[in-house]
């Protein structure tokens, strides 16, 4: 710590006095019941715990310091263990295929971010919820933040477009299935609110969609009552809340200033693949009966 120049660490002098009564000896601290001083075991408790809880989060910050290098065994542990979970559902092989094609949606993020001159993690595997990739931003502006989020759905819709028509010419109904649920997947990616792709598209176009998607996942919460579609509901109500909480500040204003070409082009990107997908699961549609 810096101090003052006429700042001094030393008391003032104090003169000594003449006579000083000579000092009492100290009272002894009060005893419990069998002699020993009293202390607060709730304290003592309370002190474990927290230098436990403090070696756990230093345990942890060496873990996440490691996990950049490793990032293929990230990705292949957490491919391996979605692959597993899907597997109860649909078989190993179904699975996987729809592992494979999560993983090509997510590489399309990957290669737009990069693109943008931000640098991605690899995708990460979640059961049940799909794949996630990390980054620092999407981009400088909204375009960018489009240009990141249609990325996912085109590479993923094309993968599953092929899958689908070799399926088609082989005549294999797995492949045919797997195609299918990959465009419905990036069908359902374009809703148009934030965190799904769609919802970074009309961060470009209209902001005030975002409502209207939002909208529709409550809508689906009562059609078709799901806990994975209720915890994006959860995501999609908070990242609306922050957006809009933010909507007057002057950094967001020119983050969302986007020109009326960039704007046309964006929603006839959006509106395409829409129409594509749509398209493409009407020829791969299988009717199948349960029994």
């Amino acid at each position: 710590m810096s101090w003052g120049p006429n700042w001094t660490l030393e008391p003032p002098p104090v003169a000594a006095p003449t006579s000083a009564p000579a000092p009492s000896a100290p009272a002894a601290p009060p005893a419990e019941a069998f002699g020993r001083p009293r202390r607060s075991r709730v304290r003592e408790k309370l002190g474990a715990a927290g230098a436990a809880l403090v070696a756990l989060l230093a345990k942890l910050k060496a873990v996440l310091l490691l996990l950049p290098k490793i990032k293929l065994l990230s990705t292949a542990g957490t491919a391996l263990v979605s692959i597993a979970a899907y597997s109860v559902l649909w078989g190993w092989q179904f699975a996987a295929g729809f592992v494979a094609l999560l993983f090509v949606h997510e590489m399309g993020h990957v290669v737009a971010l990069r693109r943008e001159g931000i640098r991605a993690s690899a995708p990460m595997f979640v059961p049940f919820m799909g794949a996630v990739v990390w980054a620092r931003s999407l981009g400088d502006d909204a375009l960018a933040e489009a240009r990141v989020g249609l990325a996912g759905p085109l590479f993923g819709s094309i993968a599953a477009g092929l899958v689908a028509a070799i399926g088609a010419l082989t005549g294999t109904s797995l492949l045919e299935a797997l195609g299918y649920f990959g465009l419905f997947l990036n069908l359902f990616n374009l809703l148009p609110v934030v965190p799904l792709d769609g919802g970074r598209a009309m961060a470009a176009m209209t902001p005030w969609m975002w409502f209207v998607g939002f909208g529709a996942l409550v809508v689906l919460d009562f059609v078709v009552p799901n806990p994975i579609l209720l915890i994006i509901t959860l995501f999609a109500a908070y990242e609306l809340y922050r957006r809009w909480e933010r909507r007057h500040a002057p950094a967001q204003a020119a983050y969302y200033r986007v020109a009326p070409r960039n704007r046309v082009l964006v929603a006839t990107v959006y509106i395409g693949l829409i129409v594509l997908i749509a398209l493409g699961m009407h020829a791969t549609y299988l009717h199948r009966t349960l029994n």
